[in-house]
């Protein structure tokens, strides 16, 4: 079983309004809800690819029960933790000459909250993959991914971690599955500029030797990196296609990977599925669809 984690899940409220202005009432020209959070955009890529998941977190209130009533419908398997005080955020993304956002806050998670997580992470075996990802919220301890590592570790459960910073940087020692940065997080990391794949495979290692196994580095429309614990190395430009929405891109990408790797258990398809997902995100409306993502590997095999 897959098992994904969000710790702050959110309503994303997008609004597209033309020439946004401050100051005055504006009229919407276009109106969508989704629940969102990377672990629950992960889920949904993999219940559209046909994979079933389990996504936990923590909800809040009337957005909490919104939350959970749009994964159900989306037929994805939830277990959120409920918690008292406050409610699920609202995130807002507004479209007009430029893009403005703002994100809410969430509950507040109490140490109670938290060692019911852990129970639920007690249920866990070797058989399945944790998907821990996006930020934590300011309520919580900061070493939050680095203890559920330590909590979980010889359990030989395969993790994948996409977070920033020392989020990332503080579980390598556990020896995360996957982890899946970017190129400007990687260079981030190592106070660097990242220009080009060679690069990138240079400090993808240097992650791997401080315990990462596999290293996924996104690049957006400059494609993809991957570099395996068993020293393989795969380089991959983007697929072209017309950019609609970045939001999931890097999230599908992680789904596609797992996806794929559990389909075929071999590197350079996971590396396929995992770029032509989170390709296919970016080119659609939406997240991406199974008939998005094969359409896509049909025409950019060439790429791998």
């Amino acid at each position: 079983m897959i098992y994904t984690v969000t710790f702050n899940p959110s309503l994303d409220y997008i609004v597209d309004v033309s020439e946004f202005k401050t100051g005055v009432v504006n009229r919407t020209t276009g109106e969508k809800i989704f629940p969102g959070g990377k672990g629950i955009n992960v889920s949904m890529v993999l219940k559209n690819l046909g994979s079933q998941s389990t996504a936990l977190g923590f909800t809040a209130g009337f957005t909490g029960n919104e939350i959970e009533r749009l994964l159900e419908e989306k037929g994805v398997d939830t277990d959120f933790i409920s918690v008292s005080d406050g409610v699920s955020r609202i995130n807002v993304k507004l479209r007009s000459d430029e893009e403005t956002e703002i994100n809410g806050q969430g509950p507040r998670i109490s140490e109670d909250n938290i060692n019911e997580l852990y129970s639920k992470l007690d249920k866990l075996d070797e058989n399945d993959v944790l998907v821990l990802a996006g930020s934590i919220p300011d309520v919580m301890p900061s070493s939050m991914y680095m203890d559920i590592m330590k909590y979980l570790s010889g359990k030989n459960i395969k993790i994948v971690v996409d977070a920033t910073k020392n989020l990332l940087t503080n579980v390598l020692s556990y020896g995360p599955f996957l982890i899946k940065p970017n190129n400007h997080e990687l260079g981030e990391i190592f106070g660097v500029e990242i220009k080009d794949k060679d690069d990138v495979i240079k400090y993808a290692k240097k992650l791997q030797e401080q315990g990462a196994r596999n290293v996924l580095v996104s690049m957006a429309g400059d494609g993809a990196v991957l570099v395996t614990e068993d020293a393989q190395e795969f380089k991959a430009e983007a697929p072209k296609g017309e950019l609609k929405n970045s939001v999931g891109a890097g999230d599908s990408m992680v789904a596609g990977f797992v996806y794929g790797y559990l389909k075929t258990n071999d590197y350079k398809q996971a590396f396929m599925y995992g770029v032509c997902t989170g390709s296919a995100s970016a080119f659609s409306e939406e997240l991406a669809t199974k008939a998005e993502v094969d359409a896509l590997l049909d025409r950019s095999k060439k790429i791998f």
